[in-house]
């Protein structure tokens, strides 16, 4: 059992969200690993992006600070090794976007993501259709993939099918206004 099946094992879990670099590098390592040794059951790292479409405000807001004190990808995955370092042991899903994992090249960035302790995806801007080339290079590493309340039961069945894990955007309870659910 890898440690997200481990994770969900004891349901129900807490699965908080941060930014790397928000409001500095260090301040969020240390923000995650006090999650981590606090409760949290998971950790979605955020991996910033400058045109971040799918996410609401607060968290357009946050990676764009990080993005301004100097938050790369190569940094992200150098914190997440510092986390495991610092003996931090539960799951952590790199949440981001495509184009800067396209930029830093899709097979450096998952050997580099898998050597720093990652444990998985989620990729809002990768649609099922264009995940292949990906899939292939994360090999057992899951890629989670993204459903809205607002998804057609076709394209619903087609992603759980072939899926290692789904991400049920929000329902509106603690909606930040992202671009999936249209609350």
């Amino acid at each position: 059992m890898n440690r997200i099946e481990s994770a969900f094992a004891n349901k129900p879990i807490f699965m908080p969200y941060f930014p790397l670099g928000y409001p500095d590098l260090e301040t969020s390592i240390d923000v995650i690993e006090a999650l981590a040794k606090n409760g949290a059951d998971l950790i979605e790292v955020g991996l910033s992006f400058s045109d971040p479409l799918a996410d609401g405000p607060v968290i357009q807001q946050a990676t764009q600070v990080a993005l301004e004190h100097g938050i790369t990808v190569k940094k992200s995955l150098a914190a997440v090794a510092e986390l495991r370092k610092r003996g931090v042991t539960i799951p952590f899903i790199l949440m981001g976007y495509f184009n800067p994992m396209l930029a830093y090249g899709l097979e450096k960035f998952v050997h580099d993501a898998h050597e720093a302790g990652a444990d998985g995806f989620i990729i809002p801007d990768l649609p099922l259709e264009e995940a292949g080339e990906f899939q292939t290079l994360v090999g057992d590493m899951p890629l989670i993939q993204m459903l809205a309340p607002t998804s057609p039961n076709e394209r619903m069945e087609s992603i759980a099918r072939n899926a290692k894990g789904i991400y049920l955007s929000c329902l509106g309870y603690w909606c930040d206004g992202c671009a999936y659910c249209h609350f």
